[in-house]
Parts: C-alpha cells; sequence; structure tokens
C-alpha cells in the first residue's frame, strides 16, 4: 500500500501537498471527502466507513497522512489509475471458513425479554431477529446497513434492548405512531448520551453540537408523549442559535413549521416536558421575532412579518376608555397601533401577538370598578350677639336655650342649648377637626330642631358625589347691584350735561370643592376648600353693599361613613342706629327721654359637618 501510494504521488500531486487540518470527533468518511476536495485526490470511499476521528495535522505530506490513517483505523486502499477506493479493512483470517456466524440471541415468549450477547454483529441482521421473535417491526435505514454492533443485556423488553443498543453503538431510535422502530444514524452535529433518571420513560437523547461557531455550547432534545397523547418537550440547551433550536425541535418532534426570516441570536435554556407552544414562546420572548399557528402549522418570523400581525378588541367594563388610554406606557405600546373607540368603551389593538397579550394583560389590571364616594355636607351658623339700646328700653339678649340630643358614635351624646353650643364652639376650636364617629338619624332632627329654636341656622345641606381621586364642586349664591352715577360736562360754548348710571354687581355664595381618595382599608382622605361670602345688611341703590367672607381649606382622613366636625369659621359684624325727636335729642341729660340708640355687636361662627359615605 505505502508503495503504491508513492508510486502514485510521482503522477498525482496532491499526494506531495502539505496538510494543515485539525478535527475533533469528526466522521472518518467526511474528513476523507474533505481531503480529496482541498487536495484534488479522487477517493472512493465505502459506505461502511463510520468511524469518528479526532486529529491534528500541520505541515505532513498527504500520502503520510494517508498511511496514518490506514493504520490507525483500519483502512484498506486499492487503486484503479489515479483513483484510491477507500473501505474497511477485513483480515482474511478471521473470516470463518464454517459459515455465517450465529448471533447469539435469546428470546422467553412468558415474559416477551431478551438476552443477547453480540460481538461485531451486523445490525440489519439483529433487527431482523427481533423482529422474528417480538412481532415489533425494526425498520433500519441503508446508512447503517454496513453498521456492526456489540453488546450484552439480560432480560430486557424488545425496545429496553435497542436503546440501550443504541447507546453503545452510538446510533438513534425513533418509536412511530404504529410501535414500529425506527433505526437512523447520527447527523455530524449530533451525539447521543444517557438521559438522567429525572425521566424514568426516557433512556437517551440526542445532543446538537455547534461544532463550527468557535463558541461553547450544547445541547440535548427529547420527545415524549403525555397520557393525552400530547407531545412534551424536554430540553437542555446552553448557547445554541435560536434557529437551530427551533429546527432540531421541530424535526424530532415532526411538527410542521415556516420561518420567514432569518433568525439572529442564542439561548440558554432548560426545560421538562412543556408543549411546542409554550417552548417557542419562552424561547423567542426578548428577541424581535414572534410566532402564529395556522391550521396546524407554525409561522415564525419577525413580528412585522405579514401572517404575524394580530387585532384585538379590548373592551373595558368598569373604566373609560379615555381615562385609561393615557396610563399604557410607552414601552408597550411600541410598534402597536392603538385606535380608540369611544361609542364601544374599547380600543383596537394591532401589532405582534406578543404585545397585544401584555398590553391587555396591563389594561386587565387597570379595569377595576373606580369608588364613587357620596360626601354630605351640613353648614351650620351659631350666632351670639349682644345689643345695647338706650333710651326707652334697654337689655341684653342671647340665643335661646332649647333642648335635644345629638346621637354620635359609641360613647359620644351631645345636648345643645345657647351655653352649650358655646362649650362645644370652645372644644373644638377655630379651625379644628373633630371626629364624632357614626351618626343616627336622630342627630338631623336634633339639627333641624336647634334651627327652628333660633339657635342655629342652617345654611345648605347638599349632598355631593364624585368618583374616587376627582372633585364634586358646590356653588350657591346671590348677585346685588348698585349705581355708580357719572356726570360729564360736554361742549364748550354751548356745554351739555351728560349723565351716565352704572349698575356694578356684587356677588356672595357659598362654594365648596372636596375631592375624595378612597384608600384600601376603606379610609377616605379629603381635600376640602370652603369659601363662603355673605352681604351683612341691606343698602341704598347707591351704596355698594358690605359683604364679609370666610375661607376653609383642610386635608383629613376619616373612615367610611364617619361624621367629623370642621373648627369654626368666625365672622364678626357691628352696628349702631340711632333716632330721636329733632333739636331736643341733641340737648344734653334730657335727650335721654326725647331719643334712642341701638349698638349691636354680633358674632356668626360656621360650623361644618361632613359625612362621606363609599358606594361600590
Amino acid at each position: 500500500m505505502e508503495q503504491h501510494l508513492k508510486t502514485l504521488s510521482e503522477n498525482v500531486a496532491g499526494l506531495n501537498q502539505k496538510v494543515e487540518v485539525s478535527i475533533s470527533n469528526g466522521a472518518l468518511h467526511e474528513f476523507l471527502k474533505g481531503l480529496a476536495v482541498a487536495h484534488n485526490l479522487n477517493f472512493n470511499i465505502a459506505p461502511d466507513i463510520n468511524k469518528r476521528i479526532t486529529a491534528f495535522f500541520s505541515n505532513e505530506r498527504m500520502e503520510t497522512v494517508l498511511v496514518y490513517l490506514a493504520r490507525q483505523y483500519d483502512l484498506d486502499y486499492s487503486f484503479t489509475g489515479n483513483i484510491i477506493s477507500i473501505s474497511n479493512y477485513i483480515d482474511p483470517n478471521s473470516i470463518s471458513r464454517s459459515g455465517p456466524k450465529e448471533i447469539s440471541i435469546l428470546f422467553t415468549p412468558g415474559t416477551q425479554t431478551f438476552t443477547m450477547d453480540l460481538k461485531d454483529d451486523s445490525l440489519v441482521t439483529v433487527a431482523k431477529k427481533i423482529t422474528q421473535y417480538s412481532g415489533r417491526n425494526i425498520m433500519v435505514l441503508p446508512e447503517l446497513y454496513p453498521k456492526r454492533i456489540s453488546g450484552y443485556v439480560q432480560d430486557m423488553t424488545a425496545q429496553n434492548a435497542i436503546e440501550k443498543l443504541a447507546i453503545a453503538n452510538l446510533f438513534k431510535v425513533t418509536k412511530t405512531n404504529d410501535n414500529s422502530f425506527l433505526l437512523e444514524a447520527l447527523k455530524p452535529d449530533e451525539e447521543i448520551v444517557a438521559k438522567s433518571m429525572i425521566d424514568p420513560n426516557s433512556d437517551f437523547a440526542i445532543r446538537k453540537v455547534n461544532r463550527n461557531s468557535g463558541q461553547s455550547s450544547s445541547g440535548t432534545y427529547n420527545i415524549s408523549l403525555d397520557s393525552a397523547g400530547k407531545k412534551q418537550i424536554t430540553l437542555n440547551i446552553v448557547n445554541l442559535p435560536i434557529k437551530d433550536v427551533i429546527k432540531n425541535i421541530a424535526e424530532q418532534a415532526s411538527i410542521n413549521y415556516f420561518v420567514y426570516s432569518d433568525l439572529l441570536g442564542n439561548a440558554t435554556a432548560t426545560v421538562y416536558k412543556l408543549e411546542f407552544d409554550k417552548v417557542l414562546n419562552y424561547i423567542l420572548q426578548g428577541t424581535k421575532y414572534t410566532f402564529n399557528v395556522n391550521n396546524g402549522v407554525y409561522m415564525i418570523g419577525d413580528r412585522k412579518d405579514e401572517g404575524l400581525r394580530a387585532h384585538k378588541l379590548i373592551q373595558l367594563k368598569y373604566r373609560s376608555v379615555d381615562s385609561l388610554l393615557p396610563a399604557i406606557p410607552q414601552e408597550l405600546r411600541q410598534n402597536v397601533e392603538i385606535q380608540e373607540f369611544k361609542e364601544l368603551n374599547s380600543f383596537l389593538l394591532s401589532g405582534s401577538q406578543p404585545q397585544i397579550k401584555e398590553i391587555e394583560n396591563f389594561v386587565t389590571e387597570l379595569d377595576k370598578t373606580v369608588p364613587m364616594v357620596l360626601i354630605e355636607v351640613i353648614l351650620m351658623d351659631v350666632k351670639k350677639s349682644k345689643s345695647i339700646q338706650t333710651g326707652i328700653t334697654m337689655g341684653i339678649s342671647d340665643s335661646v336655650k332649647t333642648g335635644g340630643t345629638l346621637l354620635g358614635g359609641p360613647g359620644t351624646d351631645f345636648t345643645f342649648g345657647s351655653n352649650d353650643i358655646n362649650r362645644f364652639i370652645d372644644q373644638i376650636g377655630l379651625n379644628n377637626v373633630f371626629n364624632i364617629g357614626r351618626v343616627t338619624p336622630n342627630f338631623y332632627v336634633s339639627l333641624k330642631a336647634l334651627e327652628n329654636n333660633s339657635n342655629v341656622e342652617l345654611r345648605q345641606t347638599p349632598k355631593l358625589s364624585a368618583l374616587n381621586g376627582h372633585t364634586a364642586n358646590l356653588s350657591i349664591g346671590s348677585t346685588r347691584y348698585y349705581s355708580v352715577r357719572t356726570q360729564n360736562v360736554i361742549g364748550s360754548l354751548t356745554p351739555q350735561t351728560v349723565v351716565t348710571e352704572q349698575y356694578i354687581p356684587v356677588e356672595a355664595s357659598l362654594a365648596i370643592d372636596i375631592e375624595p381618595f378612597v384608600s384600601g382599608d376603606q379610609q377616605i382622605t379629603l381635600n376640602i376648600n370652603i369659601d363662603i361670602s355673605d352681604f351683612l345688611f341691606n343698602t341704598p341703590i347707591n351704596v355698594p353693599p358690605p359683604s364679609a367672607s370666610s375661607k376653609f381649606r383642610s386635608i383629613i382622613r376619616v373612615k367610611n361613613e364617619e361624621m367629623i366636625v370642621l373648627g369654626g369659621i368666625e365672622r364678626t359684624e357691628k352696628s349702631e342706629e340711632g333716632s330721636g325727636t329733632p333739636f331736643l335729642s341733641r340737648i344734653p341729660l334730657i335727650k335721654w327721654l326725647f331719643s334712642s340708640r341701638t349698638k349691636v355687636d354680633s358674632k356668626t361662627v360656621s360650623v361644618v359637618f361632613i359625612k362621606p359615605t363609599i358606594i361600590n
């Protein structure tokens, strides 16, 4: 053989060329094919060469490399002109002259188990024997026809025995739907590895090895069926290209798919018995790719590709579309078109299915019932006055004593008379807050009794309602006018006097702004703004009416259905009047007999009762 190669090298330049090559656990027949292409050699490689090679050659002649391969891997060369035929070397002494070798296979019909002792036996012959004994069809693909196997198994079923032989002799076993077995060779980028005990129904898996990227990567895949017949995927991948992961899973699981764009990026994952949809969703999550399923076919590609875009109409149950739409974060809205339909209280999403699903989940979290708060407001004016009247009569007056009981929360009992009102105002102070708890209907009866007996005056008792976080407004008032006369002289030779009269409006009103915020523990925070203005007394038409105003701003926190009292808002009024007989009423001493004078000092304290109630 060496002499033939040396003689052939005189005419074939490729045998004299230097070899620079490195290979790790590669197929020997593929390595020989690569050498032939690189050095313009004619090789006829036998199909039964299925050994694997790990070697490194640097600056070595091609002739020497072929001699090394023949000795190291038991190869035989035959020569026809410039064609080198390469086959496995067969020792003539090992050929039995007594006929075909008997394969050692023992089958036990009662337990349907096999005991095998195989030593370099033909895989085709072994598969045929197992089929004859067990009735399970075993198909061997053509690339495994020359395959010879060795191994020993004892008391194993046909399936377990075949799987163990596959692990020991490096080929794949696939179980078909008709309960048959298909034996095929490993691909160049595949390795077979034993499975861990995490899955007792699976004995081996296929590891995909990425040999060309120069990166450390590996992957194992296994497809099984659950009790319902659905395909379950178990995989363990490290830094593998996404496109290769999807391809390998789809091929092993016999899943139909189309890829519309180049899938870039790598994936690292470990999953145990998940459906293909979930595995695909996890792998593509965080990338610009997505998938859609149409009649059992998976369409995979860029989110913007035709056939992968989706449309979804989201109808809100509790919130209004115009208030919720601005709350969607800009990150979620990228590459998704959102159209608002107020008539349907919904909006239409157009874009990729994963983004639409993410927006839908976000909207569902916000589409909750907004609490409504009913706010009862009672404005009570407590008037205190002192008058001095000289002349015929004089005296001091105060509010008439009245009875009545104000029922508050547990342990709270108010009794209102003129003195009691004063003590009540002194207790809460000015601009203070006092919580009287839950009140009963008798509370309103008592206030009405106080008003009828002239102790107090109820300015307004409005009931306001507002959604949580929105402001309820109330404004009630009156307008008075006073005249302003303007006199102008026009012209110089014949002057004319022009009198202009204007009526200027003056307003007095009650304005209340309350903004409620309901917390999760049924506490209510109220932002309160109260503005009260009132006319003091009547005046002539040409005199501006005097007015008094009070403003109150506060932020309070109260429980549901509890009533609070806001401290007094005080307004004062002073007036002095006199009447008498002309001339005599101005004479000292005797003027007391012919005149009457009245001096009044009055004070009005406004007390605000507020009771919020949550309406669900």
